[in-house]
């Protein structure tokens, strides 16, 4: 099966459903793309946010490639 590739310049409030919740936790947003300290480089990191308790985590983007992980959508 191949994945559609992401774009991390394009991941802001894009919304993911974890296959298996996170603190109870199944439905997040993208709610900041963190960019590097030195604009040359790539961009490593995002924050999603929990849509139920707006609680936000820092991630690496290329985590949301896992299908076995993530969902691109609400689910």
């Amino acid at each position: 099966m191949v994945s559609n590739p992401i774009n991390p310049k394009k991941l802001l409030l894009t919304k993911w459903t974890a296959v298996q919740p996170l603190s109870k936790e199944k439905h997040f947003l993208v709610s900041k793309v963190i960019l590097p300290e030195i604009p040359d480089q790539v961009i490593e990191f995002v924050e999603l946010e929990a849509i139920y308790s707006k609680k936000t985590r820092t991630i690496p983007w290329r985590a949301l490639e896992k299908s076995e992980v993530w969902i691109q959508g609400w689910k």
